[in-house]
């Protein structure tokens, strides 16, 4: 699998659990329901959009939608509602780690093995 696919793959994945999570357990918080189903939902569409051959986001913009997700609980102010500002890190994390990994191994040309 080319290492672009894998990160689309993931970025939809964390994407879809963000955009879940809005319904699940952060429905009780508005402070954490729209940075999560936004963020998400960008992150998921532009995955997608990637996955369908349209273009799509590069890796980079990936890794940027996954770290606004990893700070949006400190910076929207639900780091207290531990549910959803875990989705937010995790998903974040996750997405910004594979993001990043993937960048550097198109840039440098050097076939990646997942």
């Amino acid at each position: 699998m080319q290492p672009s696919r894998l990160s689309d793959l993931v970025a939809l994945v964390a994407g879809l659990v963000a955009v879940v999570a809005t319904f699940v357990w952060a429905a009780d918080s508005d402070a954490a329901a729209q940075p999560l189903l936004v963020l998400g939902a960008l992150l998921a569409v532009s995955a997608l959009w990637s996955l369908l051959g349209a273009g799509g986001a590069s890796s980079w913009v990936t890794a940027a939608f996954g770290a606004l997700l990893l700070v949006s609980p400190w910076a929207f102010g639900y780091d207290g509602d531990l549910a959803a500002a875990w989705t937010a890190w995790i998903t974040g994390g996750v997405t910004v780690i594979v993001g990043l990994w993937t960048a550097l191994q198109t840039r440098s040309g050097t076939p990646a093995h997942a």
